[in-house]
């Protein structure tokens, strides 16, 4: 039985082991958790471009050895030339080229402000420069490309080959590069070394700035110098739980924190300590599909949210929704709102400080669109939004989208901290849920927790269905007993990247620290 990595002073867990390298560089030489995040998202914005970048949105779950918890919002809004009327004659917003490519990156502001709150916790020692050294070398030399990626490049090909910027970056003299090739960005390296010189603020309101709202008007994408001049990351309280077994936080709106928090409200009030597999798989995934009519109800940019979402969490409500949810039959539901390609990271230093962290571009590489000059890969967050104007997610220049990112953390009853999360759209929550049930609620070991075959509740890309799909590592016995229940089963391969790339990071009482990553990734869990 695979065994967790273990150690007393400094752990990352990542979906890329030259991103958890990096972030145990950085603890080695003294810097805090935070300081090895952003070190590790530089690094995996380089190494997994798939999956994320410098072009993309990210949120930060920060858990303080004593205080309250901090969340922040990096997420950008829709550009200002990002109307209905810019979008006439679509029945959608597109998914790849210029017109997908409408909402600012936050990223880059997460990275700042993260930044900001680690030197008022007392760390904040390294400089700039440090912390982006590796990603910068792995751009300019390059990385061998890992297959996650050259199969996407595959999968991709045909609707991202013409994009603007995707071949010339991402291709290998035409051709979709073979895992283990040599693959380098020398526009992106020079990027992050301009930010060194400049100031991460620079993309948003400085000399790069500049630069890049030309390359945005030459590409005819629908944001502008001012739309990047507007953007700051937020600092906002994460939304909580209480649960029997702790205190769980995640992220608030526009995300689908509540979701993640609502499945596991809802559970509580439900046996899972002595659930067998049939029963864990069924009382979740009927839970989650309680908490997307939430989702789907209430998430939006939150200046347009009236109601209190943190009320929504509260026990009376959660207790009825599991008093809703049947033993014996799989209920009736709409769609969900699909895959999306992320990366989720954890680390937690020798003071206790923690950080759950997710940086994202949407769909596998975002809008395809690479600057030309800059070489920044811009996301596709903006396809989230509806063309519809009575829709809730209905798009309007200046507006949030939705998001399904949403990183997690938990202060256990028992004095345990834990960070931990998954990237992939719908699944997210679906893996959080596994995750926490089986370690903390029925005591599996945290890497079996992670390893051990999952769901998803939901589609894959590609596919039309809604259907509940499971690795085929689950027993024949588990796929016969959900389909007697009533839920439309399919079989995933063994280790299948559908349900997510997941991690988890556990400090123990002692000090001690237990890290498990994921099979499914290029990742490791590293510590010292």
């Amino acid at each position: 039985m695979m065994q967790s990595n273990m150690a007393p002073s400094g752990m990352a867990v990542t979906p890329h082991h030259l991103a958890s390298e990096t972030a145990l560089s950085v603890l080695r030489h003294g810097g805090d958790a935070i300081e090895a995040m952003v070190a590790a998202a530089a690094t995996i914005a380089v190494v997994y471009p798939h999956m994320n970048g410098i072009g993309g949105d990210g949120f930060w779950l920060i858990v303080p050895p004593e205080g309250e918890p901090i969340a922040i919002d990096a997420s950008g809004a829709a550009g200002s030339h990002a109307s209905l009327e810019f979008y006439a004659g679509e029945a959608s917003i597109p998914h790849r080229g210029p017109k997908a490519a409408l909402t600012v990156p936050g990223t880059l502001s997460g990275w700042d402000e993260a930044l900001k709150i680690s030197r008022q916790l007392g760390g904040g020692q390294l400089p700039l420069s440090r912390l982006l050294a590796d990603a910068i070398r792995y751009g300019a030399d390059g990385i061998p490309v890992t297959q996650s990626q050259a199969l996407a490049t595959h999968s991709k090909y045909d609707e991202l080959v013409n994009i603007s910027g995707f071949a010339e970056t991402f291709l290998d003299r035409g051709e979709i590069p073979h895992a283990g090739s040599r693959f380098t960005q020398p526009r992106l390296a020079e990027t992050l070394t301009r930010l060194t010189v400049e100031g991460l603020d620079s993309f948003y309101r400085g000399p790069l700035a500049i630069l890049i709202a030309n390359e945005l008007a030459e590409l005819g994408m629908p944001l502008n110098l001012q739309d990047l001049a507007a953007h700051r990351a937020k600092r906002r309280i994460p939304l909580h739980l209480h649960h029997q077994h702790g205190d769980i936080y995640n992220m608030t709106p526009p995300t689908q924190g509540l979701v993640s928090l609502a499945i596991l409200g809802i559970t509580d009030h439900l046996e899972m300590a002595q659930a067998n597999e049939t029963q864990t798989v069924h009382r979740i995934v009927e839970a989650t599909k309680k908490a997307f009519t939430l989702r789907d109800k209430y998430i939006t940019d939150p200046r347009h949210i009236t109601t209190s979402i943190q009320s929504l969490l509260e026990p009376e409500p959660l207790t009825a929704l599991a008093a809703e949810i049947d033993d014996t039959k799989a209920a009736d539901w709409g769609t969900g709102k699909g895959p999306g390609d992320t990366v989720w990271m954890g680390v937690i230093d020798s003071s206790g400080l923690a950080v759950s962290f997710i940086q994202s571009i949407y769909h596998e590489f975002g809008s395809g669109v690479v600057l030309p000059k800059s070489g920044v890969l811009w996301q596709n967050r903006g396809a989230a939004f509806s063309l519809k104007p009575e829709d809730l997610l209905s798009l309007a220049p200046g507006k949030q989208p939705f998001h399904t990112l949403n990183p997690a953390a938990a202060r256990l009853a028992d004095g345990r901290t834990m960070v931990y999360g998954s990237m992939g759209g719908d699944g997210q929550p679906q893996t959080q849920a596994a995750i926490f049930t089986r370690h903390v609620i029925q005591g599996m070991p945290l890497q079996e927790a992670v390893t051990a075959p999952r769901w998803l509740l939901g589609r894959t890309w590609g596919q039309a269905s809604d259907s509940l799909k499971l690795e085929a590592r689950f027993s024949p016995e588990t796929f016969a007993a959900l389909s007697e229940l009533g839920h439309e089963v399919e079989a995933l391969p063994d280790f299948s990247e559908a349900v997510g790339h997941a991690g988890a990071i556990v400090r123990h009482t002692n000090g001690m620290l237990e890290g498990a990553y994921d099979p499914r990734s290029n990742g490791s869990a590293a510590g010292f």
